[in-house]
């Protein structure tokens, strides 16, 4: 387990990060439901695509988002104030730069690709278009943000992203409304009333981070020395990256090819759904990352490995907790909540949620990798499994094949990621693959699949009324908190948690 004062930090900000997830989720759920509703399924499927069309230019912005995450966090667990305003600076500074690159790029190749290639009924080009503008400038807008957003990772000040977030969703579902009783073109005022969103949110990241952190007041600095290594670090991270981009938007644009904007949109709402059980996951290991690189930048090795063991192991459980009653019954719930659902969105939800579900054995081991910094020969792996997964992904179906096979497909290779990501991770940080698979991976997976087990023969009959929901919700998440303390926690993990619980019922006498 962590240290006493980290575990604190850490559970201090996942609760935080909970109670944003708790209000934000019901609220997106809802305001998705609202704008299939508003927009329709073609013009659903529509907007996804175009967006993915935009992320595919993107591949810098996340390269350097995590460039400036890593080096902001790792000179905070330093303590070099002065190094720290130069890399903010720096940072900035080529986010500008590249925002006009990726720009130019997005109103040539992004516009031809868009007119040319995509499979998009001819009457709907034109709102199509300005779709792909309004995107265009929000994507620029968030890639302004993404040094404001690492100070406030690095800090852990986690309460800004919630207390933010309300208002983002609160905005987004003021938005769905005035969408669904909108006289004009729906597509096209929704992706400018997003636009509009996005640029609020840009204000406000920035006016807190001036006020509250020294080293986010903007100057004109190149760093040469800074500058070199961001872009050695950038530099890599760029293919890996590319290759996620690739595999994650490109499969959306196969779909869209292939199956038309009727399955972008049952991608789009199975995505949502993600998203929001994801989150669970997501807010836990938001909290726990700085912890990782800054017992790296401190040189405390055995720290670090704990904190990555813990943050894979509580990773996965909180994510079974989740999936599986919503696997259980996922027809239902999907009845309930949309009114017109997509094909084969039921299935391609379940297959996303699995594959959030092998990603919590990733990230901690990513970030472990990322906060030693030689990235070069884990981004070349990460590059070839996805560009793999891309290729094979296009000929299952050019031949035909169902599309749930290529999110099966995912699923394969993003376990490949988690091999390779051990295997750097041993290299680089001395990290111990066996105590990784003793106490982390063997125990999860055996959680996972007896809850599974359980589950299914439970559960024969999917649920026909909200309160059968309900029960069988509870009883799903019981069992697999029954398992989970049981086979899948330790000792010294177990007698922390009832400690940490008596101790809060102490407080509240």
């Amino acid at each position: 387990m962590p240290t006493t004062s980290n575990t604190s930090r850490i559970a201090k900000n996942t609760l935080l990060l909970y109670f944003r997830m708790l209000l934000t989720m019901g609220v997106s759920l809802y305001t998705s439901r609202v704008i299939l509703n508003a927009l329709g399924v073609e013009n659903y499927g529509i907007y996804n695509v175009v967006g993915g069309v935009v992320a595919m230019f993107g591949i810098l912005s996340g390269s350097l988002s995590s460039a400036i995450s890593r080096f902001i966090t790792f000179e905070l667990g330093k303590g070099d104030l002065e190094k720290l305003k130069r890399i903010f600076c720096t940072s900035v500074n080529i986010q500008v730069i590249l925002i006009a690159i990726i720009t130019i790029l997005m109103e040539t190749i992004g516009i031809w690709f868009l007119n040319n290639k995509m499979v998009i009924p001819e009457e709907r080009l034109a709102p199509a278009n300005w779709v792909f503008q309004f995107s265009v400038i929000t994507f620029a807008l968030n890639l302004l943000s993404v040094p404001y957003n690492a100070v406030i990772i690095a800090h852990e000040k986690m309460s800004a992203f919630a207390y933010i977030s309300i208002i983002d969703v609160t905005l987004k579902l003021i938005v769905a409304f005035i969408i669904a009783y909108n006289p004009f073109d729906k597509l096209v005022y929704y992706g400018l009333l997003i636009m509009i969103v996005g640029a609020i949110n840009r204000s406000i990241y920035t006016i807190y981070c001036k006020r509250h952190f020294e080293e986010a007041t903007y100057r004109i600095i190149l760093d040469k020395d800074i500058l070199k290594n961001m872009f050695t670090f950038i530099g890599w991270a760029f293919w890996g990256n590319g290759s996620v981009v690739l595999k994650d938007q490109g499969t959306n644009i196969l779909l869209n090819i292939f199956c038309g904007t009727a399955m972008n949109a049952a991608r789009g709402v199975a995505g949502q759904v993600n998203n929001a059980i994801n989150s669970f996951v997501t807010n836990f290991l938001v909290a726990l990352n700085p912890q990782i690189i800054k017992e790296y930048a401190q040189g405390n090795y055995q720290q670090m490995h704990k904190l990555v063991i813990y943050g894979q192991k509580f990773g996965f459980f909180i994510m079974v907790l989740m999936l599986i009653p919503i696997c259980a019954n996922i027809d239902f719930i999907l009845s309930i909540w949309l009114v017109e659902v997509p094909a084969h969105t039921a299935n391609l939800i379940v297959l996303i949620l699995l594959y959030s579900l092998a990603e919590t054995f990733v990230t901690p081991l990513c970030t472990g990798v990322l906060a030693q910094g030689e990235i070069k020969n884990y981004e070349i792996a990460l590059t070839i499994i996805y560009i793999v997964n891309f290729v094979v992904s296009y000929i299952v179906l050019k031949l035909g094949a169902i599309v749930e096979i290529v999110f099966a497909l995912n699923i394969f290779f993003k376990m490949l990621i988690g091999v390779a990501l051990l295997l750097q991770s041993r290299n680089k940080y001395f990290f111990p693959i066996k105590k990784f698979i003793k106490e982390g991976f063997l125990p999860t997976t055996i959680v996972l699949l007896s809850s599974a087990t359980i589950v299914w023969a439970l559960n024969l009959n999917c649920a026909d009324n909200l309160i059968e929901l309900i029960a069988q919700s509870l009883a799903n998440i019981g069992i697999c908190l029954v398992l989970t303390i049981c086979i899948g926690l330790n000792k010294v993990e177990r007698k922390f948690i009832f400690d940490t619980i008596k101790n809060k019922i102490k407080e509240r006498k």
